[in-house]
């Protein structure tokens, strides 16, 4: 994982459409303007509850507290890493960001990030959970191509040889084979938007994820 400059999480709301003016696309073929897919997503609440530079870390790093919930939703292990950072507010999911050095003294015990840390026209790096399409063939997951449908072949759509005998006697990891394929769970996105009185994020283009799941948004 490498070190970046500053580490969120949010929550993924809903796509939508923003619209461009006509004087930015004067020089297009469209005089009225272009529509481009946004992303919108809530950023937040999210709470630094450890910061991680002592040298007997090995590393520079700050650990986050975010989806906040009712204390009836809240893990008993929970309670005792929100209770450090003198916070009074539960949170249910925790996650850590590993951090640059030069930009550690940025992050302290208790302090809550927001949007006002990022900027219209960043580029972030966002992963999540992604849907998943179910179980594939290697046709559909590999792009293989199939055998031969007439004169009496029996090998249609098989994935054929995995392996050698004997030598080496094993599957090598990694081997092309039918699985559960599922999508980019990793984009590189743009900050088009901010709205600093709600705490939302407007990013450019489609966000790995259903509605209501949390993203890891990182800016290196």
């Amino acid at each position: 994982m490498l070190p970046v400059t500053i580490g969120v999480y949010g929550k993924k709301l809903k796509m939508t459409r923003c619209v461009t003016s006509a004087e930015s696309a004067a020089n297009t073929s469209n005089s009225l303007g272009t529509f481009t897919p946004v992303t919108i997503v809530e950023l937040g609440p999210n709470l630094v509850t450890q910061v991680k530079s002592r040298p007997a870390d090995r590393h520079h790093s700050i650990q986050l507290a975010y989806d906040e919930v009712k204390a009836k939703s809240v893990l008993r292990s929970s309670f005792g890493k929100t209770r450090k950072s003198g916070s009074t507010r539960l949170f249910r999911s925790f996650g850590e960001f590993r951090i640059q050095p030069s930009h550690i003294q940025n992050f302290t015990v208790g302090r809550t990030l927001d949007v006002s840390l990022l900027k219209v026209g960043q580029r972030v790096t966002v992963t999540g959970r992604p849907l998943g399409t179910g179980f594939m063939g290697t046709i559909k997951r590999h792009n293989f191509s199939r055998g031969p449908m007439t004169h009496g072949s029996k090998n249609h759509r098989l994935p054929g040889s995995i392996g050698s005998g004997t030598t080496p006697g094993r599957v090598y990891p990694g081997k092309k084979m039918a699985g559960r394929r599922s999508v980019t769970s990793r984009v590189n996105s743009k900050i088009l938007a901010i709205h600093n009185e709600t705490n939302l994020l407007v990013l450019k283009g489609s966000l790995p994820g259903s509605t209501g799941n949390f993203l890891k948004i990182s800016l290196y």
